[in-house]
């Protein structure tokens, strides 16, 4: 079984666009930050990926851009697995805004096994599917109580 992971970031000037908000596309690249931090604390990262000889590559994202993010905010990435099998596994994402406890960005990403040498798909290895396992159903996801309107975890 997988646990939910969080990563914590602060919006930075680079992520505004010309409207005064993070730009769409950065949401997407906080989708890559939080799944590559969450396969690396998981122990099956890129060096892994490498000496395994296979890989997970995205295949599909489905965003939805709940509420603007601005410069200088706290927001929590949040990511989980959903679903595995042979091929596919199934990625979950959640963006959260402590101050006002808005969620701002939620997103799911399908993820194909692939040979790194061909590029084309293969069977997970028993350590992939050891590793990515999905969150167990009596976990809530949306439930961000234990950060304080800072996002900093309350002890």
């Amino acid at each position: 079984m997988s646990d939910i992971f969080d990563l914590k970031i602060t919006v930075q000037a680079e992520h505004i666009d010309t409207l005064n908000h993070v730009n769409n596309v950065v949401y997407v690249s906080w989708m890559q930050d939080v799944a590559t931090a969450h396969i690396e604390a998981l122990g099956l990262g890129l060096k892994e990926y490498i000496e395994l000889k296979h890989a997970m590559v995205a295949v599909e994202h489905h965003v939805q851009y709940r509420k603007a993010a601005f410069e200088g905010e706290e927001i929590i990435l949040r990511t989980w697995l959903n679903d595995i099998n042979s091929l596919y596994s199934f990625r979950q994402y959640v963006f959260y805004r402590p101050k006002d406890k808005a969620i701002l960005f939620t997103a799911n990403t399908q993820w194909a096994c692939i040979e790194i040498a061909t590029g084309r798909p293969k069977r997970m290895s028993p350590t992939f599917t050891q590793a990515y396992q999905p969150l167990a159903s009596t976990e809530n996801p949306m439930d961000f109580s234990q950060y304080d309107d800072g996002g900093n975890k309350a002890e």
